[in-house]
């Protein structure tokens, strides 16, 4: 395999220099240097992706730890990440991956090819590009997902969401689905994420304009994005401009990497902005990685009946008939088969 593979998304500048167009930070880059992901390597005035084939993380998971809970549920996904992302997450729970040079961490051969082979031979019918930052390892993940297409295994995109317009444009009609991470207001990401916010939402708008499923991740973290006022703008955003139908996941906190000091998100919290996000009209809101009945499970917007029991991100009982509810037949939103 070749050690490095050429970049999509990027221009020439002058004495060997260039600039990468595949997300908003555009970094300028010395012959020599790297990106701010570290994964993007300019080569005597060309610029190259690192981490093509090369997987840090390789797993197989259930689609609803994504999590996807509208599409395609109780089905086994093929995970797989490279190291690198293209924000600095203060928080950042995979940050041994995420926050390393490529050559700093163990990884396997495995090109697009090797991917697909993979989720066959496992029986997966979904890949998704998740764990750390899918967009640095654009060219990779492009290249995976069109193979993919080819053998009738689906592809999502488990994203922060930047990324600029047209490399975005180009991967989204392979995908089919996409959890964007949602972090907070403008004044979050610029204190705990070192990036904005305006090319997230684009991202969020654009897809939703591509046809692509989409479900939004919110990490409450206490003290930092967890009071009331922020968590009705999140959701009033969504309901705005998606619609009352994307699914909203509310996740807690576990104190890691530079936020050791802050406490771990309550079950209340998560409860208190599950309710929150449902009177601001949404109709489907969970909360994610603590014990919670209720909010792990789907139910009708109409007539409020369960469609779907989870525990722990599996499936326990899947009631809809052909989509929609058993008891009103309201259709349920979703990507179902």
């Amino acid at each position: 395999m070749e050690k490095e593979k050429s970049a999509l998304f990027w221009k020439a500048l002058k004495n060997k220099g260039v600039q990468c167009q595949l997300c908003p930070r555009y970094c300028m880059i010395k012959d020599g240097g790297r990106g701010n992901c570290g994964v993007r390597k300019n080569i005597k005035g060309k610029l190259f992706s690192l981490v093509y084939g090369k997987p840090c993380s390789v797993g197989i998971d259930p689609i609803e730890k994504k999590p996807f809970y509208h599409f395609l549920p109780g089905q086994k996904t093929f995970s797989v990440a490279t190291a690198g992302c293209n924000l600095h997450c203060m928080y950042c729970q995979n940050w041994k991956i995420s926050q390393c040079m490529p050559e700093n961490v163990p990884s396997l051969d495995m090109p697009p090819e090797k991917v697909v082979l993979g989720a066959k031979y496992e029986d997966a019918k979904i890949i998704s590009y998740t764990y750390t930052e899918p967009t640095v390892f654009y060219e990779y993940m492009l290249d995976t997902a069109r193979l993919a297409v080819k053998k009738k295994i689906r592809n999502t995109f488990v994203s922060n969401g930047f990324i600029n317009q047209e490399p975005l444009k180009k991967l989204a009609p392979l995908i089919e689905a996409a959890n964007i991470d949602l972090k907070g207001d403008e004044n979050f990401y610029k204190k705990v994420t070192g990036a904005w916010i305006e090319p997230v939402l684009e991202t969020l708008k654009e897809l939703k304009k591509k046809g692509v499923w989409i479900e939004i991740t919110n990490l409450i973290i206490p003290t930092l994005n967890d009071s009331r006022q922020q968590i009705q703008w999140l959701a009033k955003w969504i309901y705005d401009n998606l619609g009352a139908d994307v699914p909203l996941h509310f996740s807690a906190f576990w104190p890691t990497y530079k936020l050791t000091k802050l406490p771990q998100t309550s079950i209340e919290k998560l409860k208190e902005a599950r309710k929150i996000a449902i009177n601001q009209g949404l109709n489907y809101v969970y909360t994610g990685n603590l014990p919670d009945d209720v909010g792990n499970n789907t139910y009708c917007p109409q007539c409020h009946a369960l469609v779907i029991r989870r525990s722990e991100f599996y499936v326990i009982e899947n009631k809809m008939i052909n989509g929609k509810c058993p008891s009103c037949r309201t259709k349920i939103a979703g990507v179902w088969k």
